[in-house]
């Protein structure tokens, strides 16, 4: 290891950058470390917390651990690169460590580590680290079974801030599942029991696996390993007491994640393509509501016209009247690019003339793949559309109105479907109040079936705190009020109070702004 390393501290304990092996899963970067042994199974751990945490450092506590490195030995790896460790990570990044000569762990280990949620980057940040890992789950050389999630936190924190729950809670939206095989990580600790942490977590209601004692499983970590040894015989005691507190606490941690089965991730897929469905099917219900409410207001624009003009436009075929006619219209996104492909890009059906799925799915080259088919057919727009009938671009169709001279012949070629009608004045406005029951009709339809995909999405995940939800949520109460439906108004708001409670700790501006602003496809 020392000759596939970089000396970057002289110590003691001198420390050591390691140099892996860089391997792409899609446009993921996995760092790998040894020579994979066929003969041994493999643990894969899902690391997530706070900008800050200490995640970097465990994970090098982890690899030393790994490998055997000993107190007496003086020297300190580090698989997470230089910079990075001072810094933050800026993606998702899988760490690969196999097998070495007097190695402790008995098998491989896999550990998978995400951004440092709810920093300053903003929520929309937050939302990517989650597709990003759905990327890696469904890539074929990815991730395919997860042993354990390490909730990655201080032994500090004797409260959980909305931010630092809003985070957990963003692991727990992949499916019920995953409950046992949570646990909590403990950095920066003394060694004592971590009371005012535990009492945290279960104030906080955080789902997780528990022990006989029905207290979350947990496991403190001292991150002082690689710090200046000095001379002095007090102080090497206490840096060897750090040393073997945090051994000691790998070891209870190896055994976990050895007694633990794996969740196959396949059940995590399953929840999180219909996560993808029920949100885009959430977004595309309140632009086709828009659009009817649109029309409706043009028909009564119409209708109000016709009554007040009836003689001038009988009398004068050139006679018009002004409306607000909707209309859509392609406007250009922010897409990332790979290669020649969008694959940020927005799903939109060309038949329907409707958003389908907002920003697309990084890993899916075209329509066929993207998450909101299924069987061959979107499961989103209108007519539920062949995939063939769908792009893939830069461009998102967006609804806007404009106003429109139209007369007394326009209307009728467009509202009037027998064309031998009576020309009379009542047969018209018939036709008019009968195409404003159909968008009503057509309107209380939409907003059931919303309804219906916030409910599904609550029962499939362990919460349901998401910005999905919550950037929707003010639009469903409204109309469901202007319905009258006051039960689903009820349900609604109390979910909705739920949500902001858990996400109380984003600053006002994540919430004020990028909330209103942000499509979220996850």
């Amino acid at each position: 290891l020392i000759s596939e390393s970089v000396k970057i501290h002289q110590g003691p304990p001198a420390v050591y950058q390691l140099i892996p092996k860089k391997e792409m899963i899609g446009t993921l970067s996995r760092l790998t470390i040894g020579e994979k042994d066929e003969m041994k199974i493999n643990k894969t751990i899902l690391l997530v917390g706070e900008t800050g945490a200490g995640k970097s450092t465990l994970i090098n506590a982890l690899f030393n651990y790994a490998v055997g490195v000993k107190f007496e030995d003086e020297i300190w790896f580090q698989i997470v690169e230089e910079e990075q460790t001072q810094s933050q990570t800026s993606d998702v990044i899988v760490y690969q460590i196999f097998g070495f000569e007097g190695q402790t762990l008995p098998f491989s280990l896999t550990i998978i580590d995400t951004p440092g949620f709810g920093s300053t980057r903003g929520f929309e940040e937050d939302v990517l680290v989650s597709q990003r890992l759905f990327d890696l789950f469904r890539s074929r050389d990815g991730v395919r079974e997860i042993n354990a999630v390490g909730l990655v936190m201080k032994a500090s924190e004797n409260r959980l801030s909305g931010r630092l729950k809003y985070i957990f809670n963003s692991v727990t939206l992949f499916g019920k599942d995953l409950e046992k095989n949570i646990l909590a990580l403990i950095t920066h600790s003394d060694g004592k029991r971590p009371e005012n942490v535990l009492q945290a977590l279960e104030d906080a209601n955080i789902k997780c696996s528990k022990d006989v004692m029905n207290q979350p499983v947990h496991f403190m970590f001292n991150n002082q390993q690689q710090t200046q040894r000095y001379t002095t015989e007090k102080d090497k005691k206490a840096s060897e007491y750090s040393w073997n507190f945090t051994k000691e606490e790998m070891g209870r941690l190896r055994d976990f994640l050895k007694n633990t089965k794996p969740l196959p991730l396949i059940k995590i897929m399953e929840v999180l393509h219909e996560r993808i469905r029920l949100t885009a099917c959430i977004q595309n219900f309140q632009e086709r509501i828009e659009l009817t409410e649109l029309k409706q207001k043009e028909i009564k624009q119409i209708k109000e016209a016709y009554n007040k003009h009836e003689a001038e436009m009988k009398e004068n075929a050139k006679f018009t009247i002004a409306v607000d006619e909707p209309y859509k219209e392609k406007e250009t996104i922010s897409a990332g690019m790979w290669g020649l492909v969008f694959y940020e890009g927005a799903i939109t059906c060309n038949t329907c003339e409707e958003n389908c799925h907002h920003l697309g799915c990084t890993m899916a080259w075209n329509p066929a793949h993207c998450e909101v088919m299924k069987k061959g057919r979107c499961t989103v727009c209108t007519n539920k559309c062949p995939a063939s009938d769908h792009v893939k671009e830069n461009w998102k169709y967006v609804i806007k109105t404009r106003k429109v001279e139209k007369t007394l012949e326009h209307v009728k070629e467009k509202y009037e479907k027998n064309k031998v009608e009576c020309e009379t004045k009542a047969n018209l406005l018939e036709n008019l109040q009968k195409e404003t029951i159909n968008l009503t009709e057509e309107r209380s339809n939409l907003l059931d079936e919303a309804y219906g995909c916030v409910m599904k999405l609550e029962q499939i995940t362990m919460n349901i705190n998401s910005g999905s939800t919550l950037v929707h949520m003010d639009f469903l109460i409204e109309k469901m009020k202007e319905k009258g439906d006051q039960e689903k108004v009820q349900v609604l708001e109390r979910l909705k109070s739920r949500i902001e409670k858990e996400i109380e700790g984003q600053t006002q501006w994540q919430r004020a702004g990028n909330f209103k602003k942000l499509t979220y496809q996850m």
